[in-house]
């Protein structure tokens, strides 16, 4: 694989070991997945062929999410000819013993467990950062190489100057998946300008946000996406030097990336005259300090320093001073996922999906409570309702909606007035909310938004870095008012001084994480300010 005509060779390979095989089971085993006790399916479903004398029959592959985590473990199978492929759910061990044995030696489906794949969860997504997961062996690039991975790498060497990529970038109108939304081929159009021997290109894997796992899924389900998009960062900037920052709480995704480097630099895809071309890029993983304020651009660089994680006065701007003094770029994740298909199929193809200031697709981690929860990608633009209603499959039980919370701890909650509001930065941000990372949880009308807000504020005060004072004892001033509101001790003086206090920390905290600490108050008075009148009660007001 050290030459562009090796990653032909290698993707015919793969498709006729493929037609080998009258059947294929793709079980996932990704960490919600594994967690659910995937592995024991795994293993007993090769025993299980054994056993029928299947084995040289029936290839299992081990997978990445396939996005349904709360009907976990999930498996496919797909036999050679048909037209369909049949998905099984909340599979136990001994469900996929039933599945060898009836299902591939008898040709019976086990029906108790089939879910169908036109459920709208699966229907209504468009996956382009997502499209490898669940299909294919995150540890194997054969796979990857497979599904046309470096393909966009190996076009860009051979056919596009450092310029016509950034170009590319910017006429697709991708934006920084991470929260801000700014512009990437202008971050990467600053990069490129800059003179210097050295700059470095980041790949921000400090993923935060409670109940977020996008990136995640990402570094452990499709590392080479990660790799290969990186690589077209570097080559259109001019850096040879890569980082990758990971949260230390996630040692899959440090595992599989380091696997990942050590394969591709094997073959000529990292390291020096990558494709026998004069490019050449170093990419090393950096394990977080544990901090969220980490995941704010100058706090990482000085981790990646071995400094203390503390966000830093700007300008001058990473691009202009960064690690080491050096120009440097930071990139999300999911930022990164989407370089390879944006080379590959065209500014123009990528620009089509979305919205004309939001294009492309966002992946959403949705949780609380919903039917389905788990992992999606939506074109930008889709409206709060039919994710919530359609693919999230609605409210359980019975109960209303009540919000929608986007952005983590950053960000706002959205009531259901506000529900066919289309998912885009510049809408959300108009109801006081923001895209953040892609975090997204469903709460229904048993929800008291005071006590919400104060989890929000909980987490953003023990995150607090120290470093201004109003982030530093803002939130904790923020944290004790709402405390004494949710829990029926308050005033509605208190309410008044709350949302005083908020904008003041908002105003003049230094960085991101406390300028954006007080978003989810903020929003819940707004929309939601009869759960205060309610938590602090007319008479305790009367004595205010």
């Amino acid at each position: 694989m050290a030459t562009p005509i090796d990653l032909h060779e290698v993707t015919e390979r793969e498709h006729e070991a493929r037609t080998r095989y009258p059947w294929r089971i793709k079980a996932c085993n990704s960490t919600a997945c594994a967690s659910a006790g995937s592995g024991a399916v795994l293993k007993t479903m090769e025993e299980a062929a054994e056993d029928e004398d299947m084995s040289l029959d029936v290839q299992i592959v081990p997978t990445g999410c396939m996005g349904l985590c709360s009907r976990g473990p999930l498996v496919r199978v797909m036999r050679r000819g048909g037209d369909a492929t049949t998905t099984y759910a909340d599979v136990t061990p001994e469900t996929g013993r039933t599945i060898i044995k009836d299902h591939v030696v008898r040709h019976n489906p086990v029906e108790d467990h089939i879910i169908d794949e036109g459920i709208p969860f699966w229907a209504s997504q468009e996956r382009i950062v997502l499209a490898n997961a669940g299909i294919m062996d995150p540890d194997r690039i054969e796979g990857y190489v497979a599904h046309g991975g470096y393909r966009a790498l190996e076009k860009a060497l051979t056919s596009m100057a450092p310029e016509g990529v950034v170009e590319q970038v910017l006429a697709s109108g991708l934006r920084g998946r991470g929260g801000a939304g700014y512009p990437t081929g202008t971050k990467w159009g600053l990069l490129a300008g800059a003179t210097a021997d050295q700059k470095y290109v980041v790949a921000n894997g400090d993923e935060g946000d409670p109940g977020a796992y996008m990136d995640r899924t990402v570094m452990e389900d499709d590392p080479h996406r990660l790799l290969e998009g990186l690589a077209l960062a570097a080559y259109a900037t001019g850096a040879d030097k890569a980082f990758i920052y990971v949260r230390a709480e996630y040692p899959r995704a440090i595992q599989r990336l380091d696997r990942a480097i050590r394969v591709a630099r094997r073959n000529r895809l990292l390291g020096r005259r990558i494709l026998e071309t004069e490019f050449s890029l170093d990419v090393e993983v950096r394990i977080g300090a544990g901090a969220f304020v980490c995941g704010e651009e100058t706090a990482l660089m000085a981790s990646i320093e071995g400094r203390r994680g503390q966000p830093q006065l700007r300008p001058p701007y990473p691009t202009e001073s960064g690690l080491w003094g050096n120009p440097t770029m930071i990139q999300n994740v999911e930022t990164l996922a989407n370089i390879s298909t944006i080379v590959t199929k065209g500014a123009d193809w990528f620009s089509s999906i979305g919205t004309p200031e939001s294009t492309g697709t966002k992946v959403f981690a949705l949780a609380g409570d919903l039917v389905n929860t788990g992992l999606i990608e939506v074109p930008m633009g889709t409206s709060l309702r039919h994710i919530v209603e359609d693919i999230g499959g609605g409210v359980p039980n019975g109960r209303a909606f009540k919000a929608a919370q986007t952005g983590g701890p950053s960000g706002g909650c959205i009531p259901a007035e506000h529900l066919d509001t289309p998912v885009a930065y510049e809408t959300l941000r108009a109801l006081g909310s923001i895209m953040g990372s892609g975090g997204l949880i469903v709460m229904d009308d048993t929800s008291k938004m005071p006590e919400v807000a104060r989890f929000f504020m909980e987490f953003s005060m023990d995150e607090s870095c120290g470093k201004c004072a109003p982030c530093r004892t803002g939130t904790v001033q923020l944290h004790g008012l709402l405390d004494r509101i949710a829990t029926g001790q308050g005033s509605r003086r208190d309410v008044k001084d709350l949302e005083h206090l908020c904008h003041v920390v908002r105003d003049t905290s230094l960085c991101g994480l406390g300028q954006a600490a007080p978003n989810p108050v903020l929003s819940t008075l707004h929309y939601f300010r009869d759960d205060y009148d309610e938590a602090v009660g007319e008479e305790v007001g009367a004595d205010a």
